[in-house]
């Protein structure tokens, strides 16, 4: 199991994928939003989603879990 993590503090904008999606490696999967900027965050491998552990409007920190993928 992997785990996509954020980089930096900002609210999640925007949640790209869904239960059951496959994702490639260096896919987007979430966009935060920090100081009107939008920032994309990516599968460092691939994989199938198995859990969103963040909904779109949360604020997240740096270093959270977006989501928890399976192989």
């Amino acid at each position: 199991m992997s785990k996509v993590i954020t980089n930096m503090a900002g609210n999640v904008w925007k949640v790209l994928v869904n239960i059951g999606d496959k994702v490639e490696e260096g896919q987007s999967v979430v966009i935060l939003e920090s100081m009107k900027m939008e920032i994309h965050v990516t599968a460092d491998e691939p994989g199938i989603v198995k859990e969103l552990k963040v909904n779109e409007g949360d604020f997240v920190d740096d270093g959270d879990i977006i989501l928890e993928l399976e192989y």
